[in-house]
């Protein structure tokens, strides 16, 4: 069983993340103030003291505790590690992502080396801080408080002292309401807003006062550090394997990058560290098991439960100083023979996010060759021949992450989501088919919750059905064009392994929107893009969703069906 301490953000992503496992678990908070909507969690409420924590641990067979409460819980993180020692049960630190310390910014250590020339200071710190700041406003400084209109903080702030008057409330964190000279801040990383407020406060002339975090310290073995959800199930697997019924693995562009990393330390700082740290695209980090051999470093590829012909193989690279940043591919890395790629014929097969991996994890300028022996053997068991990808694999991956899915139990999870959005009191459904289209339809529904977008990867009929079972009134579907042509084909599921484009039937939408354009020698779906004359791309995506919703909207007979188009870009038809 695992215990969570939550209230913040990263509570908020942990539990998303334990709830693909379908694995109960327990999840704490102070108080009850923040939505969360749990399938199969149970929501504990109130401070549990050193000896109410041993009690439910041992009660509950506690056996990994997750730490995901706010940096500045000092007390709260003291009393997880006295637990965790006590009980020898192992703690995942769900670390936020910090931003580097911006020098056009004044850092403290603490309340009192906040500079006492200043006439007025707006303290976005939080209730608890109104105590330490009385001094200063007894030496005559004028203090205004940024807190949250929570009844519960409001009364906290009174009985400290503060006056109605000094109260700003805030839902918005880059909007600054009121003019002061300067701005106390927590230094709470990305997720805390702490980027934009230190924007808004620039933007207003203020004076910008950072509270650094409290230093994270590691008590005992028994903690490990991550700081996105990839790495917080990576971790959850390792220390409680059977929590999640199939296990994840890597991209083979993180396998690319995680050996590119190694060679790096290795020819600059004849370093040969067993693992390296790997910065995913979301901007977490996880840390990836290496090797090192004669004149390059290597990185074996997991492909966790999910089925994949490149489970266990050996992705290389080979660094060389150069005079500035170069990525090559070498044995085993197919290259591009045909237009509609991310790269021209004649480039190695390494995709676009991939390389900007590479990119981001390596600052240094080197020549990077990535190679993978056998790899042009493994090939003729992928679909790299029949897109015009020769002589090897390609090294791809968007997210990083493998995540892994029976055809079953991925059914069951998008039920599972689909439940959690429904139990969110959402009136509409965003189902889309991945991260990147995600990141795309947010902008234009931004006030619906988190829950309200569920991921449907091929399976859209199955996904249409239970919103219709569950009677979801209003579904948004979300469609890049790669799945579009297969749906509007009338594809419902759109997995390459069992569909493929039908180029007849784009020839003959193309037709109906007056569009004459020879495709035969078209690869990729995508490339419709770039081919269609922007002036009739509305009107082919309009064809495009026609024949979708002819197929689609028979599955959600009683709900509101609305189909969007999404092109590379993120542009939405």
């Amino acid at each position: 069983m695992i215990l969570v301490f939550g209230g913040t953000t990263e509570g908020r992503r942990a539990v998303e993340v334990l709830e693909e496992a379908g694995s109960l678990y327990y999840y704490s908070t102070k108080t009850d103030e923040q939505e969360i909507h749990m399938h199969h969690g149970i929501h504990l409420v109130g401070v549990l003291v050193r000896e109410a924590m041993i009690d439910i641990c041992e009660k509950q067979s506690i056996r990994l505790i997750i730490d995901a409460a706010h940096p500045f819980a000092q007390h709260l993180h003291q009393t997880i590690a006295d637990v965790a020692e006590s009980l020898a049960i192992p703690v995942i630190r769900y670390e936020r992502i910090y931003p580097p310390r911006d020098t056009d910014v004044e850092w403290i250590d603490d309340y009192s080396q906040i500079p006492q020339d200043i006439h007025s200071l707006l303290a976005t710190t939080g209730v608890q801080s109104i105590q330490k700041l009385k001094p200063l406003e007894q030496q005559g400084m004028k203090i205004y408080y940024r807190i949250l209109p929570r009844e519960s903080s409001i009364d906290m702030a009174l009985q400290q002292g503060a006056t109605e008057e000094q109260l700003i409330y805030y839902e918005d964190s880059s909007t600054i309401e009121i003019d002061a000279d300067a701005i106390l801040l927590k230094e709470s990383g990305i997720s805390g807003g702490f980027i934009e407020k230190v924007k808004a406060a620039k933007e207003k002339g203020m004076r910008t006062i950072v509270l650094k975090r409290p230093q994270l310290t590691i008590p005992s073995p028994l903690y490990s550090i991550v700081n996105g959800p990839h790495g917080l199930r990576r971790a959850v697997e390792r220390l409680l394997p059977e929590f999640y019924p199939l296990k994840s693995g890597l991209t083979t562009g993180t396998c690319a990058t995680a050996a590119a990393v190694a060679a790096t330390l290795r020819l600059l700082h004849n370093e040969t560290p067993s693992e390296v740290p790997v910065r995913l695209p979301d901007g977490e980090t996880i840390h990836v098991s290496v090797g090192y051999a004669d004149g390059y470093a290597y990185c074996i590829k997991e492909a966790g439960d999910d089925p994949d012909v490149t489970d266990g193989i050996e992705v290389r690279a080979m660094v060389e100083p150069a005079e500035s940043f170069e990525i090559k591919g070498g044995e085993g890395v197919g290259r591009f023979t045909l237009p509609g790629f991310d790269y021209p014929p004649g480039e190695p097969a390494i995709n676009k996010g991939p390389r900007q991996m590479i990119r981001d994890n390596i600052k240094e300028h080197v020549r990077v060759t990535i190679s993978v022996p056998h790899g042009a053997d493994i090939a003729h068991r992928t679909f790299n021949p029949r897109l015009g990808i020769e002589g090897g694999i390609s090294i791809i991956g968007v997210s990083g992450i493998v995540k892994p899915f029976s055809e079953d139990a991925f059914i069951e999870s998008i039920r599972k989501c689909m439940e959690v959005a429904q139990a969110s009191g959402t009136e509409r459904v965003v189902i889309n088919s991945g991260a990147k289209s995600e990141r795309f339809i947010k902008v234009k529904y931004p006030d619906l919750p988190a829950q309200a977008f569920v991921q449907y990867g091929n399976y859209i009929g199955e996904t249409l059905k239970i919103a219709n079972e569950l009677n979801i009134p209003k579904v948004t579907l979300c469609v890049m064009m790669g799945k579009a042509v297969k749906l509007a084909a009338g594809q419902l599921d759109t997995h390459s392994k069992k569909t493929t484009m039908d180029l007849s039937f784009i020839q003959q939408m193309l037709r109906e929107s007056d569009i004459q354009m020879d495709i035969s020698d078209m690869t990729l779906a995508r490339e419709l893009w770039e081919r269609i004359p922007a002036h009739q791309l509305n009107g082919f995506a309009s064809t495009v969703i026609m024949h979708c919703m002819e197929h689609c909207r028979p599955l959600l007979p009683q709900g509101e069906l609305t189909i969007l188009l999404i092109d590379e870009n993120g542009k939405i038809y």
